[in-house]
C-alpha cells in the first residue's frame, strides 16, 4: 500500500502538470511542468522526500525500460532523421556546448 501511495504522488503531480499544460496551451510537455512543480513542492518541503523514496529509486534503477518507447520512435521516424541528419548532429553538439559551458560558469562562481 506505501508503494500504491507513492507512486500516486508522482502520478498526481503528472497529472497536474498535463492539467495545467491542457487548460494555459503551454508548449511545455505536461511531464516535465509536473516534474517542476514536484520539485517545487521538495524544496519547500510541502512533500518529504521520504513519501516518494522507494518509488523514485525504482524509477530510477529501471530507466533503461523507459528509453524503449524513444528508441521505437526513433526507428519510425528514420526516414524523417535520415534527411535532417546533419541539422540534428550540430544542434546536438551547439547544445551539449552550450549546457557544458553553463555548468562550467556555475562550478567557478561557486568557487
Amino acid at each position: 500500500m506505501k508503494l500504491l501511495s507513492q507512486l500516486g504522488i508522482i502520478l498526481f503531480f503528472f497529472f497536474i502538470g498535463e492539467f495545467t499544460v491542457f487548460i494555459l496551451k503551454l508548449k511545455i510537455p505536461g511531464s516535465i511542468v509536473g516534474m517542476l512543480l514536484l520539485l517545487i513542492s521538495l524544496q519547500l518541503k510541502i512533500i518529504k522526500v521520504e513519501s516518494i523514496k522507494e518509488v523514485s529509486t525504482f524509477f530510477i534503477n529501471n530507466m533503461l525500460i523507459l528509453f524503449i518507447p524513444l528508441g521505437v520512435g526513433l526507428a519510425a521516424q528514420w526516414d524523417l532523421i535520415s534527411k535532417e541528419w546533419l541539422t540534428i548532429i550540430v544542434s546536438i553538439f551547439i547544445s551539449t556546448f552550450i549546457v557544458l559551458s553553463v555548468v562550467a560558469l556555475i562550478i567557478n562562481k561557486k568557487k
